[in-house]
């Protein structure tokens, strides 16, 4: 198993009164509302955690991009890596895990290949490259790409990237969205042909499917939870069985926010303000802008894909909505929470059930104080994640990772630090 410690770097200080008074924490949120010394200690905060996480030995730091967002702060995941990726070069075996770049938004997309490459090369190889297609409210509404042209626009600069990597010569590019005379980007990746490629996806039948067919590692970015995804990951595994693909779990990640503290008790006593903080606040999205028309596709709609924010959007302000309680999170399995010998069965079992070998945490939960969200990690690293690391060791061989981080360490390649 392989864990990846990430963050999507939440506003933790919205206003009591502001479910009530605000329609979206993405896109339309007030700015007036952001106060600048507060991020300022959040930020410095989310960063002592990515190298807290490297510390305490987990497999990689992962890193996403959202716009106009109280849900998620990192405008810019190349940047957060970059800060620690010094620090990624001092270690033996932590990776950078980007969630990634939302390339259909770059222009040209052959930037985002020449940061990854930078990563790659001050790393010594320890990146893999994630591209989402990107939520509707970052693509559509925030950036403004049409919706009809957003996975054009993706799959384009996907090719674009990777030929930008692994052909050795100057070469012309000559797409519908980008067109470049000169493709010759230097440094080149450190990893050859290139980093490991990652597709975050949130519910889009064509992402998974574009996945097995190229030999990309799937990453479930779930927010309804790992029972929600249950009928989801099922369909995955049986079309990796129809094209003749084997099962090995390393070609999936899920990702799961996750509670750990001295008993179940203390974990809700603790966390409970801060996981309805979450959900009532960081996760107020309507469904309007949840879902452009057009985001979802005529196949994933034909074949009964979910929006999981417009799920979401639809269920919070439909007048159903009830009271938020941590025990029915845990529940319906949109929260693993309580003591260490707790968190150790719930996430076998998720990991069992779903045949994922990349678990992506998230610790910082919504409002959630510093104290309690480096406790929560510790405990995590200490007496949970070592009694799950060899879960599919004896069965399959570790894929989509970089040559250093695989089963065994490559000793001859990690670099000891400078003292």
């Amino acid at each position: 198993m392989k864990f990846v410690y990430t963050n999507i770097l939440p506003y933790r200080d919205l206003p009591e009164d502001f479910a009530e008074k605000y329609e979206s924490s993405w896109v339309t949120v007030p700015s007036h509302l952001y106060n600048r010394e507060k991020g300022h200690q959040a930020f410095n905060d989310y960063i002592d955690q990515y190298e807290f996480a490297i510390d305490l030995g987990f497999d990689g730091v992962g890193f996403n991009e959202h716009h106009n967002s109280a849900y998620g702060m990192d405008n810019s995941p190349n940047l957060m890596a970059a800060m620690i990726a010094r620090k990624i070069r001092q270690t033996e075996k932590t990776c950078i895990a980007l969630l990634g770049d939302s390339i259909a938004l770059y222009n040209p997309p052959i930037r985002v290949a020449e940061e990854m490459s930078m990563l790659d090369t001050v790393t010594g190889g320890r990146l893999i490259a994630g591209f989402p297609v990107g939520t509707s409210m970052d693509t559509n509404f925030v950036y403004g790409v049409p919706p009809a042209e957003l996975r054009p626009r993706f799959y384009e600069a996907l090719d674009l990237i990777q030929q930008a990597w692994t052909r050795k010569e100057t070469f012309a590019f000559n797409g519908r969205f980008t067109q470049l005379r000169y493709v010759n980007i230097w440094p080149r990746p450190y990893q050859s042909p290139h980093p490991p490629i990652w597709l975050p996806g949130s519910g889009s039948l064509e992402t998974w499917e574009y996945c097995i067919r190229n030999d990309l590692t799937y990453a479930y970015l779930s927010y309804t939870g790992w029972r929600d995804a249950q009928r989801f990951m099922k369909g995955y595994w049986e079309l990796r069985d129809k094209l003749g693909k084997e099962r090995n779990p390393y070609w999936t990640a899920f990702s799961q926010m996750i509670i750990v503290s001295e008993s179940d008790a203390r974990a809700e006593h603790d966390f409970e303000q801060h996981v309805k903080y979450f959900h009532n606040k960081l996760f107020r999205i309507p469904a309007k802008f949840a879902e452009a028309p057009g985001y979802r596709t005529p196949k994933s709609l034909l074949k009964g894909g979910v929006n999981q924010f417009a799920l979401h959007g639809q269920h919070r302000y439909s007048g159903s909505a009830k009271e938020i309680r941590f025990k029915d999170l845990i529940q319906n399995g949109r929260l693993i929470a309580g003591s260490p010998a707790t968190v150790r069965d719930m996430l076998k079992e998720v990991i069992q059930d779903l045949r994922v070998g990349n678990i992506l945490t998230s610790f910082q939960v919504g409002s959630a104080p510093q104290h309690l969200v480096l406790k929560s990690m510790e405990l995590f690293a200490r007496e949970v994640m070592p009694h799950l690391k060899n879960i599919w060791d004896d069965e399959w061989p570790v894929v989509g990772w970089p040559k250093v981080a695989h089963n065994r360490l490559n000793e001859e390649q990690a670099v000891q630090p400078v003292r």
